[in-house]
């Protein structure tokens, strides 16, 4: 009888040992397992800035307006690509457009416009 209690001593002492040295193996397990599938991660959303711009060709003349509804600045600047090879392309300058507020830019070409665009670099 002796012998079989201290057996069963041993094996349970034995199993505690093994349950304590994989209990931590098993949760690390658990969590890269499910921390992929549980919650995606969500990337906050940018807050809107930048002027909304419509442009217009004539002709030869290149006219944008630019409106910014929100309350950071955008510098906007026309760019203008002439159709003919001999005509000068043009950048011009970067102009402010404060919030609440709508600007006129202009540009010209010698003869036809190629194409005309609008690019944004919002400021704090």
């Amino acid at each position: 009888m002796r012998s079989t209690r201290r057996r069963t001593w041993t094996l349970l002492a034995a199993a505690a040992v093994v349950a304590g040295l994989l209990a931590p193996v098993a949760v690390s397990a658990a969590n890269r397992a499910g921390s992929g599938a549980a919650a995606p991660l969500v990337k906050p959303k940018p807050e809107p800035s930048g002027a909304e711009c419509r442009t217009s060709v004539e002709g030869s003349r290149v006219v944008a307006y630019c409106h910014n509804p929100y309350p950071t600045t955008d510098l906007v600047r026309l760019h203008t690509e002439c159709a003919r090879w001999w005509d000068v392309d043009a950048d011009g300058a970067a102009v402010a457009v404060q919030p609440g507020r709508t600007v006129k830019i202009e540009d010209r070409c010698w003869k036809e416009v190629g194409s005309a665009w609008v690019s944004h670099s919002v400021t704090s």
